[in-house]
């Protein structure tokens, strides 16, 4: 029987992403006490690189935000595998760090960072509600626009 978030994602018409494997010398995810804590998680879709460029050069707000979207997604996608797939066990989303491949002079990171934590409020309600840092980043892994990380206290 699928859970109340997984409901609610199909509600949402929303497909989770297979979570990725690490590339490096990292974990995905690690749980301490009732926190999990997700390394940044990047726009990649099952395996397809998406959202290439800089902020204020190649891409707008609005892809912007997309790109922090799909990282919410991967996060999610996370969380799913680390809680052997029950996104019920997600007691709150505690904080979001994202970060935007951005030019020098542009300024709308937390508009771009809104796509991720929009996400996380339309998924999981007032639990979704979050602390949050925006920053700029002169340059992210394989070109990509934006990355996100996640802290979330889980059951």
């Amino acid at each position: 029987m699928a859970g109340r978030i997984d409901a609610r994602l199909k509600e949402l018409d929303i497909e989770l992403p297979k979570a990725a494997a690490p590339v490096a010398a990292y974990v995905p995810v690690i749980r301490t006490g009732n926190l999990l804590f997700t390394s940044g998680q990047i726009t990649v879709f099952n395996g397809e690189v998406k959202f290439i460029g800089k902020l204020g050069a190649e891409l707008d707000v609005e892809a912007g935000k997309q790109a922090a979207r799909l990282c919410g997604l991967n996060i999610i996608a996370q969380a799913k595998a680390a809680l052997d797939g029950d996104l019920d066990r997600v007691v709150r989303v505690v904080k979001l760090v994202g970060f935007v491949n951005s030019t020098p002079d542009f300024t709308d990171q937390p508009k771009v960072i809104n796509g991720a934590s929009e996400l996380m409020q339309e998924v999981f309600g007032d639990a979704g509600k979050h602390a949050r840092s925006a920053v700029s980043a002169a340059s992210l892994p394989l070109g990509v626009a934006v990355e996100v990380e996640a802290i979330l206290e889980v059951q």
